[in-house]
């Protein structure tokens, strides 16, 4: 298995690159799209955490930045019907955490806007990953706050896609709609929407 790779970015494709190592020795890696976003410039050092697989037609070597990226994507090629290609797609449009996030979030729906994912197959996928992402390896979902809180599902999408659209950023409400469901379970989006205004109200009045 061929798990790292470093050495100079000699060539940048559309969905490739071109490595050579030490001893002269060039790998194409495929990598995910906001990787292959953000290369440096031709001739600088680079590595990259790699996971060799084998088809029967081809042989392919795909790259991540993190170890949590590169395990990711094993595990979604252990999911039935999720090819390497596929595992690539998901974490081009995902980070591991973002998939831990629709996880804990209970919801499949994200899935869909993967290339290729239907709403079916996003199922699918969402039922085998519930089971086998762990939501605790997320700072961010494992903290007090959101430990033994329930999946928050549609109602916290729809209350932070209405406050995002009100010109918040999802950084700066989404703690305090979490806590809020956290707090009152039962609200509903109208209701986690006023609440969530009345916390941010008092918060912004206590920085004044």
């Amino acid at each position: 298995m061929i798990a790292y790779v470093e050495g100079r970015l000699a060539e940048i494709a559309a969905a490739t690159v071109v490595v050579i190592t030490a001893s002269g020795t060039g790998y194409e890696i495929f990598l995910p799209a906001h990787t292959l976003a953000h290369l440096p410039e031709r001739g600088t050092r680079v590595a990259f955490y790699t996971a060799f697989i084998v088809r029967e037609d081809a042989q392919e070597l795909f790259g991540f930045e993190t170890w949590d990226e590169r395990q990711t994507f094993m595990l979604l090629i252990s999911l039935n019907k999720v090819g390497a290609r596929t595992a690539s797609a998901i974490l081009s449009t995902f980070r591991p955490d973002d998939l831990r996030r629709i996880v804990y979030d209970d919801d499949p729906t994200p899935l869909t806007r993967v290339s290729g994912i239907g709403k079916k197959s996003a199922q699918q996928i969402f039922l085998e990953l519930k089971y086998k992402l762990k939501v605790e390896d997320c700072p961010a979902l494992a903290s007090p706050d959101a430990a033994g809180s329930p999946p928050l599902g549609s109602v916290l999408r729809d209350a932070l896609a209405g406050l995002t659209g009100l010109g918040y950023s999802e950084s700066e409400v989404s703690p305090v709609l979490r806590q809020v469901l956290h707090d009152e379970p039962d609200l509903d989006v109208s209701g986690a929407l006023r609440a969530a205004l009345r916390q941010l109200a008092r918060m912004r009045q206590g920085d004044a």
